[in-house]
């Protein structure tokens, strides 16, 4: 690599890597949560795909526009307006709170979802119990998105990996308690929930790891130049809330579209029958903690870049940008490599169902090139964020993702033209499509991201 990249990812790594760290714990609850089920019955397996796949197209839509809060603050960081960047994490709970209520109405009426995915009575009736579970858990986690979207603005991401480490730690014995049932001294029995233990083990976590959140805001003496101690928190202020949501909503809807149109998949490929559903979760899983390290990448180089552009330094914020998505690229490459030469190997590590294994394995035959796009996508779009920039993507994002990765798979999948392939019928033909739109939301982005430069040469 030339010295000026080298000196790039000197800069970047620092933040790059508690967040991966941090991300990864995240992830893991869906790992532990696949991992156990997956052990405990493969009807649970099932509810698990379409209840995670509900959870996640609520939260992830919300948390895109919480996440607002960290290019707003990022600049104003740059800038050294501390207290202003303080202001913008309490107008940032106070929206996460707002969206709670509509998010947990959702998940406590989640028939849309399971209509959508043709769910056996039994699948329901789990997914149902799982979905009620989560929307007690909405709120602390879309609170601590807040917390932690403000923390990697301000370039103190450790602060987030810890909490999220702690509870990740919390979740694993939880999780054995509520799945497989325990008994209280006494002789009292706590039933065996299956996959509502999960949400469950998970509600309990995210209210924990919040109230941590907010001792440490109240008590660690780096948050004190915000103003964010010894005084009573800040009510709500329409300015501060239209700010965010006029860059948050874009963000969401980009990140809606973004995660729908992979998450989807499952509601659709469900249909086919439980075992097929079972083994594109184990694929989607391990796809995801791939994606942890260009998400990670992505969240530093964004963060550098905003505070380069409130510091007044455009030359910089440009080259950052640049390199940021030549590393990631270059990752990209080389994991998803591995991950294809291995992969055997690595479904094993989920199950040893010989049916589940034939049915992830195949879908594993993509993700050299899925990885690839997914992290253009992910890091150009995280730059452009860094310039408060969200609309253009959400177009992007439809076209490519819906249009082609979600449309374009049905069609496929369920060989709506009579002219698809054997090899690309059923849940194979979803992944394909997905794989083609993410390599087209990749280019789209990156070529923006390209013309956004240029007019702001331009400018200068």
């Amino acid at each position: 690599m030339s010295p000026r990249l080298v000196d790039t990812a000197r800069r970047l790594v620092p933040l790059a890597w508690p967040v991966f760290i941090g991300q990864v714990a995240v992830l893991a609850f869906s790992t532990v949560d696949t991992l156990m089920i997956a052990r405990y019955a493969a009807l649970d397996l099932a509810a698990l795909a379409v209840g995670a796949a509900a959870y996640i197209t609520i939260f992830i839509g919300l948390m895109g526009v919480v996440l607002a809060v960290a290019p707003i603050a990022g600049q104003l960081y740059g800038a050294q307006r501390f207290r202003e960047a303080g202001e913008e994490l309490q107008q940032a709970v106070w929206l996460a709170l707002g969206a709670s209520a509509f998010g947990c109405t959702l998940l406590l009426w989640p028939e849309p979802f399971l209509q959508l995915a043709h769910a056996s009575p039994q699948v329901a009736a789990k997914a149902r119990g799982h979905l009620t579970a989560l929307a007690f858990a909405l709120p602390p986690a879309l609170v601590f998105t807040a917390y932690r979207g403000f923390n990697v603005a301000v370039s103190r991401p450790k602060a987030v990996m810890a909490l999220q480490l702690g509870a990740l730690l919390l979740k694993v014995p939880l999780n054995a308690l509520f799945i497989h049932g325990f008994t209280l001294p006494g002789g009292f029995v706590f039933e065996a929930m299956g996959t509502p233990g999960c949400g469950t083990a998970t509600a309990v976590v995210m209210w924990c790891q919040a109230l941590a959140a907010w001792w440490v805001i109240r008590r660690d003496p780096f948050y004190a130049r915000f103003e964010l101690q010894g005084r009573p928190f800040s009510p709500p202020r329409r300015a501060g809330l239209v700010a965010l949501l006029r860059l948050g909503a874009p963000m969401g809807m980009a990140l809606l579209i973004e995660v729908t149109g992979f998450t989807s998949m499952a509601f659709f490929i469900s249909r086919i029958g439980a075992t097929p559903v079972a083994g594109h979760q184990i694929a989607a899983n391990l796809v995801s903690l791939l994606f942890m390290m260009p998400l990670a990448l992505a969240n530093a180089t964004g963060t550098v870049v905003a505070q380069r552009i409130g510091a007044g330094d455009p030359l910089d914020a440009q080259r950052v940008g640049v390199h940021g998505l030549q590393i990631g690229l270059l990752l990209a490459a080389v994991v998803g490599g591995c991950i294809y030469l291995t992969r055997e190997a690595v479904v094993r590590l989920y199950t040893h169902d010989a049916v589940i294994i034939a049915a992830a394995l195949p879908l594993l035959s993509w993700v050299v090139l899925f990885h690839i796009g997914d992290a253009a996508q992910t890091l150009a779009s995280f730059i452009l964020r860094a310039y408060r920039i969200a609309a253009v993507p959400v177009l992007i994002y439809a076209v490519s993702l819906w249009g082609v990765g979600l449309g374009g798979g049905y069609v496929i999948a369920f060989n709506v033209t009579g002219s698809t392939p054997p090899g690309l019928l059923g849940a194979r033909g979803f992944w394909f499509a997905s794989t083609v739109s993410l390599a087209i939301a990749g280019l789209a982005l990156g070529s923006f991201l390209a013309w956004v430069w240029r007019q702001k040469r331009s400018e200068r």
